[in-house]
């Protein structure tokens, strides 16, 4: 009866906002993927097109091309996290294989010799614009225990609000406080349930709570597992006009879904504390998806030269969350074990906003010896925001995300050079930190380099590349303030081949 009761509860429930900055920018940001050749030369292809992946950048791109084409790419991922905590350091790493692009290209050349528009294209791509398979794992002898995630939340909550009602079930009560009162209650509830916390008085309008952990410093050891993907399938039409202009539009419709899982254990508390050792684990899930359009022109101002701009329109997501925990210590209740990942938070749906982006473009051309592309990207980040505006935990976030968040520019340089058949690339990148502060999370710095092969009906591309950037984490949302410091290097090898027809 009781596994009835509880699903009938899950099914319904809908909770208060746990939803956070982080939101703005795992979505507003977009990793470089795509085809070998774009990742081989940094992504700088906005005056260049002739590339599916360049439809990302500029959608005047896919004019460029002199015939229909089909390109299907490959991507090794390989992460490495030196993770510090309180002095001690760990590597994790985490390796991964996976088919990130797809895509076609039909081009309609005009037979009318009177028309000043040459050709016209339409192009379709699939693209996965960030991978979030991640992991990390830090320990270290904290000076703030999980009590304070829980004591700041239950500050100010009265103690009768967070009492279970006669005759309800534990599991039952935990996922009713979360629906009707919202998170930070139910989070209360559960550190006073979980044995984390007293209330100084047994009264119902107590708000002041005690911890039940005694310690200087304690031991915590924090896992970190991500999963899933943000990707974009494009929709495309451009045209030449006369010989020297091209102009495009996309439509892009986003596709998101996103776990992490965090496991969290404390111990080594002063010998006369209750409490010996305590666990806390989360479990979140989010899915959505959004929608995204894109301009774009590309000039030839003579033989050498390419001039391109091109805007893309803010990104509005719509998501859903489920959040699973489960908690354990020595004080906790004999049923605790009934609050666990079986029992699943539900949350209302929201939107994210991410900033729009404009970028100008410029590359040189050396007949058919090679050429240089530069791109200047620029978002900011302060203009993110989640909806609805006037959820008033929305509404602080929304604060933060415009105190806290800044403009982002972002460089890319790309070369290649032919020999007959052969072409050989590089590229580097760099991007701003979005932070304000430049500091939670640090500048991003990025080279790669590859080589492709022309069989003359097709083509078949090769590119290595590597990212390092500096993230600041924090444990959790609420209390342990000291965050994780994680050097993060990512390691792409890319293989991409190509039909002309």
């Amino acid at each position: 009866m009781k596994r009835y009761l509880t699903f009938i509860i899950l099914a319904s429930c809908a909770i208060g906002s746990a939803q956070n900055i982080n939101d703005a920018l795992r979505y507003g940001t977009e990793n470089l993927q795509g085809t070998a050749r774009f990742q081989a030369m940094g992504g700088a292809f906005g005056a260049l097109g002739g590339d599916l992946s360049s439809l990302n950048v500029n959608p005047a791109g896919s004019a460029v091309f002199n015939n229909s084409l089909f390109t299907v790419t490959g991507s090794n991922y390989h992460t490495n996290n030196d993770a510090r905590y309180f002095g001690d350091a760990l590597i994790t790493k985490d390796n991964n294989i996976e088919l990130n692009q797809i895509g076609g290209a039909f081009v309609f050349k005009n037979t009318d010799s009177n028309s000043d528009w040459q050709k016209f294209t339409l192009a379709f791509n699939y693209d996965v614009v960030d991978n979030f398979d991640n992991e990390y794992y830090v320990t270290g002898s904290a000076v703030d225990g999980i009590d304070t995630y829980f004591l700041e939340y239950a500050g100010g909550t009265p103690f009768g609000s967070i009492l279970l009602q006669e005759g309800e079930f534990i599991e039952e009560g935990y996922l009713d406080i979360g629906a009707v009162q919202g998170f930070s209650d139910q989070q209360a509830f559960l550190g006073y349930y979980g044995g984390i916390f007293d209330p100084e008085t047994d009264a119902d309008n107590n708000t002041n709570y005690i911890s039940n952990s005694l310690y200087d410093r304690v031991e915590q050891d924090f896992l970190r597992r991500t999963s899933g993907y943000n990707s974009k399938f494009t929709l495309n039409a451009a045209s030449q006009y006369k010989e020297n202009i091209y102009i495009g539009a996309s439509l892009n419709f986003h596709n998101v879904l996103y776990t992490q899982y965090d496991q969290f254990t404390e111990s080594g508390y002063e010998p006369n504390s209750e409490i010996t050792r305590t666990t806390f684990d989360n479990y979140l899930q989010t899915e959505g998806n959004g929608f995204s359009f894109s301009l774009g022109a590309i000039a030839k101002l003579n033989d050498n030269v390419r001039l391109g701009g091109s805007y893309q329109s803010p990104t509005w997501y719509r998501l859903e969350d489920d959040l699973s925990q489960r908690i354990n210590s020595d004080l906790a209740d004999d049923d605790i074990n009934f609050i666990n990942f079986n029992i699943v938070n539900l949350f209302e749906s929201y939107t994210v906003k991410t900033p729009s982006k404009l970028t100008g473009s410029l590359a040189v051309i050396f007949a058919k010896d090679g050429l240089l592309s530069f791109d200047y990207g620029y978002q900011d980040f302060s203009q993110s925001e989640l909806r609805p505006t006037n959820d008033p935990s929305f509404q602080s976030v929304n604060i933060q995300i415009s105190s806290d968040l800044g403009s982002v520019s972002t460089f890319r340089l790309g070369g290649e050079y032919r020999v007959q058949q052969v072409s050989f690339r590089a590229g580097y990148r760099f991007e701003q930190s979005p932070y304000a502060n430049g500091n939670t999370i640090g500048d991003l710095n990025a080279v790669s380099a590859g080589i492709g092969y022309n069989f003359g009906g097709s083509k078949l591309d090769f590119a290595l590349s590597q990212s390092q950037q500096d993230v600041s984490e924090r444990l959790f949302n609420a209390g342990i303030t000291t965050p994780a410091t994680i050097d993060r290097s990512i390691t792409n090898a890319t293989l991409s081949y190509t039909i002309n027809f």
